[in-house]
This record gives structure tokens, sequence and C-alpha cells, in this order.
């Protein structure tokens, strides 16, 4: 089956099988948010992005290998629903941005800056921090050594633009400031985008549509 990135709320898992790393996609609970559990093929270490909600689907999906570690892109609610629950099944180790970390109510053992890297196995993440929807969000991007880069952005972007920033045009100055020049900048056309709710696109599909996100100012 071709990975579309199109899942429910109940329904199956979408599984988008790279040569060195698997992502499976779920979404959980009332706010359609997206989890993505993500395994190195070398070594079957497995980390998991976000745990928002439904524990029970959450762990069905990691199935027995358990997690080393999970990652939190952001600091609202909706996206670590299912956070305490998981790392005491688990016992993985929790990372977030250090600007986000206080608003998580689960200790955060790794705080992420700007460029640092979170490992999967032998596969390799790389943080950028985005300020505006949040203070600390975080995206990471897997620079795919056999192909485009992936990027997975939590609430910072999405098919037809950016995160939220709550009718605040500083932050929104900031995000799109940040989204330009950490991801449209640094990235290929191809890179395959994977938001916090919703379906999947690519920056080569948004990136056309960068002015008009500036000019109507969300």
């Amino acid at each position: 089956m071709t990975y579309s990135g199109e899942v429910t709320v109940g329904g199956p898992a979408d599984v988008h099988e790279l040569k060195d790393l698997m992502i499976t996609k779920v979404a959980v609970g009332p706010m359609n948010n997206n989890a993505y559990l993500l395994r190195c093929r070398a070594t079957d270490e497995q980390l998991l992005i976000d745990a928002a909600n439904d524990a029970h689907t959450l762990l069905g999906t990691i199935g027995d290998d358990g997690i080393a570690s999970v990652v939190t892109t952001h600091r609202h609610g909706d996206h670590w629903q299912a956070l305490a629950e998981v790392v005491a099944a688990t016992g993985a180790r929790t990372h977030a941005g250090r600007h986000d970390a206080e608003g998580i109510p689960v200790p955060t053992d790794v705080p992420v800056g700007d460029g640092d890297t979170i490992r999967v196995g032998d596969v390799e993440l790389t943080a950028r921090h985005l300020v505006g929807h949040t203070p600390g969000s975080i995206v990471l991007v897997y620079d795919d050594p056999h192909g485009h880069p992936h990027v997975f952005t939590g609430d910072c972007l999405f098919p037809g633009g950016v995160g939220n920033t709550f009718e605040n045009p500083e932050a929104f100055a900031s995000l799109i400031h940040d989204v330009e020049t950490k991801v449209f900048d640094a990235l290929p056309d191809e890179t395959w985008v994977y938001p916090g709710h919703g379906g999947d696109t690519s920056l080569g599909a948004e990136r056309p549509h960068l002015p008009e996100w500036h000019a109507r100012g969300w």
C-alpha cells in the first residue's frame, strides 16, 4: 500500500516505509492529533513524536518492543495528554524544547535546543526551534541519505499556512520568519511535511503560497 498520510481517529495507522526508517502515523483524541512512531530499521529502536491522547491506541501501535524516547513538539495540552501514561508504561526518555518544558506536566529528561540531535537507533533527527505558536516549539528534520528530507512540524506548519499565533502580530512575524529561514530556506521542495493535525504536505506544495500568508497575517 502507498503511504498517503490520511488517517482518522479510530481508524488504522498509515506506514511510510523508508530505507532506514519506518514512520507510522496515527490520529488520536478529540482534536484529531497526529502521533508519529519512528522505528530504525537497523536496530528496531523506536521513538514517538507527541503522545497526544489515547494511551491505549499509542501503546498498541508501539507494541511489545517499547520506545526509547518520546518527543513533545510543544507545550499545548492536546499534544501531551497521554504522555504520563506512555512514559510510565515504557520508561521512555522525554524530550521537549527547552523553552516549553516548564509548560509540560511530565518532567523533560532532555531539554532540546535549536540544532540539537535526537537519535533513534542509527537514525539522526535534527531539532529546529521555531518561535511563535509557543515559545519553545520544535520541529524535527530527518535528512534521508537515500532520498529527500522529512520534517515533523508539530503545530508550526500545516497545509495552507503556519500554526495559530492567536491574532498576535509579533508572534506571527516570529513564526513565519522562523519557518521560512529554518525550514523553507534550508530544505528542498521535495521535503515531506508531517504536521501535528490533519494530512501531510510537501514544502514544494506550500512554498508558492508564502507571500499570501505574509499578506493575510496568519
